[in-house]
């Protein structure tokens, strides 16, 4: 055996401190340990106390084992996923008692140094505080959780070619999507080309630009068995590279059912307020019998004077019966138009938005009730819009709207005929107004009988609530939900004494 010379063992000695004063400075905790299962400490590095808090001579001599984490301390013997194997050195990520107490999270990478047989000696551990990197993703493995058990739908998307890269699960479900491919779609896909080339753009632009958009857009899936709506999209961006935008997160909601319960409750709407039409109608019904009676006299008045005349030898019994027949024509087509009026109000139909002109509902209205205005001394004043503006909404449900509201306003002056006050005597108004004002359209009626009080007031729109010996109570609840359908509102104004005065308010929508 060759002994070493003192000029190699002066090296040995100083390639020895220096690989002693790396330990001593690294921040990492390097160890010696005996083989499983004791790992007790045989040295360590001064870093122990920073990782730990205990000085190297506390925790020489030590059962590394004894302060391992009690769910921790099999991960190696059970492969846990916390384990990695590299060429023979392992790394495990697990949980240890500090000095003070409570667990830190570390990292160690070991090998295990055998003798010449292949039994092993010793372990060498390098070891580091990995507590704010697990914390990390501990909260990042939360919110994967969180983001798969959502019931809104979560995609990712690429910046450029706007693949998706991603769907929780609510979004695999709705669109139909099996979670392993989310790239067989892009974003575009999912919505009509109008939109995707319009507002989706748009959207995405203004994300890329102020971090993020909300809103709402309407999806068009694969499946048309489902409806989803687009509600926000986040912009995340790569801090390393300039700020460029590294994906897109696309949040959605299956609205289906939020879809059927919305046509349920319009369907409900549509029952009701057909209903309120009828129930107006039906007391309406002497008035516009007697309205109808009129024509339809006039017509046997015409018929059996023309008769009488001509049986009686007329000198022109052509021009006689030609006069007949132009002034039956004319009560003929006056009792068509109320029944026709009348048949317009009252069928059931579904919810149809067009374009009419405001101020000719108002005096189509106007006509329907002339005859019950005359029979109570009542006289309709117009204080209309000389622009006419023109409303998009349903014709229909408008003028059942103006309907209730002006026959409310008849029969305010009951009253005042019971008691024998003023406003009994003519003249009786029953104003009607409209005026544009900025994007809306506000109507009025107004009566100037003896008012409401405050405490009718405020009960005046709840379904039942009535002051009549008859009615329901319900064309003022109908109303205001009809309005309120529409983007308006519906309110009633009234001194209790001199007169009320309802007001309509509803959007004037350009397209």
């Amino acid at each position: 055996m060759s002994v070493p010379m003192p000029a190699q063992l002066e090296q040995c000695r100083a390639e020895a401190d220096r690989y002693r004063l790396l330990a001593e400075q690294s921040t990492d905790m390097i160890s010696r340990q005996t083989p499983a299962p004791d790992w007790t400490y045989i040295d360590v590095s001064p870093a122990v106390e920073r990782l730990l808090g205990y000085t190297p001579e506390e925790l020489i001599g030590t059962r590394g084992r004894d302060l391992f984490h009690p769910e921790d301390a099999d991960n190696l013997e059970r492969r846990a996923e916390s384990v990695r194997y590299d060429r023979g050195m392992y790394t495990n990520v697990y949980r240890y008692r500090h000095k003070q107490g409570h667990y830190v999270w570390l990292e160690t990478t070991s090998r295990t140094i055998r003798d010449e047989q292949g039994q092993p000696l010793e372990i060498i551990c390098v070891t580091r505080d990995v507590t704010e990197r697990e914390r990390a993703l501990q909260s990042m493995r939360r919110l994967a959780r969180v983001v798969e058990a959502s019931s809104d739908m979560i995609l990712f998307c690429s910046p450029d070619a706007l693949q998706l890269t991603y769907l929780n699960e609510s979004a695999c479900l709705t669109l139909g999507v099996r979670p392993e491919n989310p790239g067989a779609l892009h974003l575009p896909e999912l919505f009509t080309p109008a939109i995707a080339e319009g507002e989706l753009q748009a959207a995405l632009n203004q994300a890329a630009q102020t971090g993020s958009w909300e809103g709402t857009l309407e999806m068009h899936l694969p499946t048309q068995q489902r409806n989803a709506e687009v509600r926000e999209i986040i912009a995340h961006r790569n801090r390393r590279e300039n700020m460029k935008v590294e994906y897109y997160s696309i949040i959605a909601r299956d609205v289906t059912v939020k879809r059927k319960a919305e046509e349920e409750v319009k369907r409900h709407q549509l029952e009701m307020a057909h209903m309120s039409r009828l129930l107006s109608v039906g007391e309406m019904a002497t008035g516009l019998a007697h309205e109808l009676n009129q024509p339809l006299a006039a017509i046997l008045n015409y018929s059996s004077g023309a008769q009488r005349r001509l049986e009686e030898g007329c000198a022109d019994p052509v021009g006689t019966a030609n006069k007949a027949i132009e002034l039956i024509t004319r009560q003929a087509r006056r009792a068509a138009e109320i029944i026709k009026r009348m048949r317009s109000f009252v069928r059931k139909t579904e919810y149809q938005r067009l374009r009419f002109p405001i101020n000719e509902a108002c005096v189509d209205v106007s006509k329907f009730l002339h005859q019950e205005a005359h029979d109570h001394n009542i006289r309709f004043e117009m204080d209309l819009d000389t622009s006419n503006p023109t409303l998009l909404a349903d014709k229909i449900q408008i003028e059942q709207v103006l309907l209730n509201l002006m026959r409310n306003a008849i029969e305010a002056y009951n009253d005042c005929d019971d008691r024998g006050d003023d406003c009994s005597k003519a003249p009786r108004p029953v104003i009607l107004s409209t005026r544009r004002n900025e994007g809306e359209l506000h109507i009025t009626v107004t009566d100037q009988a003896k008012g409401i009080s405050a405490e009718a007031l405020s009960q005046l729109f709840e379904p039942f609530y009535t002051s009549k010996s008859t009615g329901l109570g319900m064309g003022l609840p109908i109303s205001r939900t009809i309005i309120e359908t529409h983007g308006g509102q519906l309110w009633a104004e009234s001194d209790g004494h001199s007169g009320t005065r309802f007001h309509l308010k509803l959007p004037l929508k350009e397209t």
